[in-house]
């Protein structure tokens, strides 16, 4: 579904035992733009989210309290796909803050060119030029 108000519909949320290092990545490495970071008073990241294009993944500090974090407990790792114009630029920048690559870009038979990469606490991220309901 897509939505006709600009607003994201589906924000993928991710649990990091260190959520403020996977910041750093997601906007240093990646290219993420900080929208909001909400902290407790102990310093963890109570909620985030970080913006890619008209996504948003929205994340925060593991070990809380709340249904949400108890229902998540260890899980992990995620995987999470984003669409960006220039995949080797992209790439680039990833292997400049020494992020583990796990696919270098790739053209891929479906059209599209991504290259696959792990955040520190596991999680996967893949980046490519492939947007989902647009016909590759």
């Amino acid at each position: 579904m897509i939505s006709m108000t600009g607003v994201p519909s589906i924000c993928p949320t991710i649990l990091y035992r260190d959520a403020k290092a996977a910041i750093r990545t997601l906007t240093d490495a990646f290219g993420f733009t900080e929208v909001t970071v909400y902290e407790g008073e102990g310093g963890e990241v109570l909620h985030a989210e970080l913006a890619s294009g008209d996504g948003v993944v929205m994340l925060g500090s593991k070990g809380r309290a709340g249904v949400f974090a108890r229902a998540m407990g260890d899980a992990g790792p995620a995987g999470v796909y984003v669409v960006v114009e220039d995949v080797d630029a992209h790439h680039a920048r990833a292997v400049e803050h020494g992020v583990e690559i796990l696919m270098a870009p790739t053209d891929q038979d479906y059209g599209s060119r991504d290259y696959m990469a792990r955040d520190a606490e596991g999680n996967i991220w893949s980046f490519g030029t492939y947007a989902p309901g647009a016909g590759g």
